[in-house]
């Protein structure tokens, strides 16, 4: 039965034994950093002599010397000076031995949950209701899944939130073309198979568009069904609300395609803030916060001008007594942090709105709503580009939908998996395929650094080669079947009883000294919000498998207990490849 213990890394072990032995040197050293870092040299080296040489009143490699001979640590199997005063650190063969032993039978692989009485809201996706969602929706909604997930499984309370678009002057235009066009379908059971619902609205609604640009008529009796809305006309509120009903059933189709957390009891659209904004507006305005400039409610932040010197303003109610976005995004975040209790408050949001939060953040932090003990983070990404490296379009220059770039990755990756196995069954390549396809869009996304722009490329990403998610989970794949072919080989059995006494070969050393660092990655990844950490710590842990399985004969192992620690590198793995594609969001398939 796996037992509940957390496993510290053998590098943060080291780390300490150092710490304590510079302490004991240097008192005054409350709280020394080693500085150590992976080596081609040794397992790791230590920089800490060279920086605290100074202060020490010593030569770098004296102080390296004292330090290494007051190590202690059954650990550390040899430890020595080099050059200017660099300390080489090998670790011992069965301390490595017994890490991969104790993480494979520990909960959780030996990772802690660091996040722990952290309640943390992540505000992601918030795709328009009557519209479709399009290439842009896709980073905001896997890069936010992808955090969601690395926090919750460290322990974080997360709150998902997704701030539908369900609000506005374009719903009664809308629902006025509805209510005078009943012959047209858009409910989904009206709809011929292939359309849905949403496809349907945004066609409606463009109709509705081009009607309202040139009818005045028209525009009038639009203008009017707004106010019918926002009085609760029964019949504009109950369309209304079929509209976001047939709307939600259509983006949580895509977010089951994609493999996204995100269902119905994490929305809080716009609507839901609509009561508070008067509210909002007033606070504001009583505490001379928000004040008047050309008829309009602001706030001005002293420290954010344009480009003539002067403030640049938040409006908070426009002259027409309206109220735009940065109202609401006021009032959510004050409801958040009042009603929902978060320490922690993320927006997942194009990179293009950073200067938007700034001010939201900065008046709220004037309002007294958002506290010092408060983290509110605008969590910025870059945009997807096409093959002409600009924003990814259509031929004819409109947006892409994002069901159609998901069809073509898909496609693709039918191609690449056809090609490798030629002799599949028509059902496995499909359900292959769409694994594959879509794990390969998420993994694109999430390893390029989120803050850059990248390349919207098909036959690139879902190549088996090279830093892709197919290559990921055809490595996952290839360990589930040795382990498979491996259970009915004399002598093995499902507890594999280690032998850690055993030398290491060098590539089971690289890869078991790269399986140890997982939970570091994973804490990395939650303190920095960057998935791309987590995609490139998996990338080298496939490789470093790669690598172990061309040096390391396996089933041929020369020994039985050989072969039981190297089917235990190969499990630890497997678990490993599958626990951080699951924290991704991507599917770890058994075969391919």
């Amino acid at each position: 039965m796996n037992q509940p213990h957390i496993i510290v890394a053998l590098t943060e072990r080291v780390k300490n034994t150092l710490r304590r032995g510079i302490i004991a040197l240097l008192p005054e050293e409350a709280d020394p950093d080693p500085l150590i870092r992976p080596s081609d040299r040794a397992d790791l080296q230590a920089n800490v002599a060279l920086s605290l040489a100074k202060q020490a009143r010593r030569r770098p490699t004296e102080l390296a010397s004292e330090i290494v001979a007051g190590l202690a640590d059954p650990v550390i199997a040899a430890a020595a000076v080099s050059g200017p005063g660099f300390i080489n650190i090998t670790i011992s063969d069965s301390a490595i031995w017994a890490q991969v032993r104790d993480r494979l039978t520990a909960d959780r692989l030996g990772v802690d949950r660091p996040e722990t009485g952290r309640r943390t809201v992540i505000d992601y996706s918030a795709p328009n209701i009557a519209k479709q969602m399009h290439v842009g929706h896709l980073r905001t909604t896997i890069i936010g899944d992808a955090l969601v997930r690395v926090l919750s499984f460290l322990g974080a309370e997360v709150i998902r939130q997704n701030h539908l678009g369900d609000w506005g002057t374009q719903f009664g235009m809308l629902i006025q073309y509805l209510d005078e066009h009943p012959e047209s379908p858009w409910h989904a059971d009206q709809l011929t198979p292939g359309t849905d619902a949403i496809e349907a609205l945004d066609g409606l609604y463009r109709a509705a568009r081009a009607i309202f640009d040139v009818d005045q008529a028209f525009a009038e009796r639009s203008r009017a069904r707004v106010v019918a809305l926002q009085a609760g006309d029964p019949g504009t509120v109950a369309t209304w609300r079929a509209i976001i009903a047939e709307s939600q059933q259509a983006f949580n189709a895509l977010y089951a395609r994609l493999g996204v957390l995100l269902t119905d009891d994490d929305v809080a659209g716009e609507s839901f803030y609509n009561s508070m904004l008067p509210g909002v507006v007033e606070e504001l305005r009583a505490d001379g916060i928000a004040v008047d400039s050309n008829g309009a409610l602001c706030v001005f932040d002293p420290e954010v001008t344009g480009p003539n010197g002067s403030p640049v303003p938040l409006i908070v109610r426009k002259s027409d007594g309206g109220y735009g976005y940065a109202t609401t995004d006021l009032a959510t975040l004050r409801y958040r942090v009042t009603e929902l209790k978060a320490d922690r408050v993320l927006y997942v949001v194009d990179s293009r709105q950073a200067l938007h939060f700034r001010l939201v953040f900065a008046a709220a932090r004037r309002a007294g709503w958002l506290t010092d003990d408060v983290d509110a983070c605008h969590v910025p990404f870059g945009t997807m580009l096409g093959p002409d490296g600009k924003p990814f379009k259509t031929r004819s220059g409109g947006t892409v939908r994002l069901s159609d770039l998901l069809d073509d990755a898909v496609r693709a990756a039918r191609t690449v998996v056809t090609e490798k196995n030629p002799q599949m069954p028509e059902e496995q390549v499909d359900r292959i395929a769409e694994q594959a396809g879509i794990g390969a869009v998420k993994y694109a996304d999430l390893s390029t650094s989120r803050i850059k722009d990248y390349t919207f490329d098909p036959v690139r990403m879902t190549a088996f080669t090279g830093d892709t998610g197919i290559y990921l989970q055809y490595a996952h794949a290839r360990i589930c079947s040795l382990l498979d072919r491996a259970v009915d080989l004399p002598g093995v059995d499902a507890s594999l009883n280690m032998d850690v006494t055993l030398p290491l070969r060098p590539a089971e050393r690289a890869l078991a000294l790269t399986l140890d660092q997982f939970a570091t990655v994973l804490t990395d990844t939650a303190a920095t919000l960057e998935p791309h950490r987590l995609c490139g710590y998996l990338y080298t842990l496939a490789k470093a498998y790669s690598e172990f399985y061309e040096a390391c004969p396996v089933l041929r192992a020369p020994s039985q207990p050989s072969r039981h620690n190297r089917l235990a590198l190969c499990r630890l793995t497997q678990q490993t490849l599958a626990k951080g594609l699951e924290l991704l969001g991507i599917a770890a398939p058994h075969s391919m």
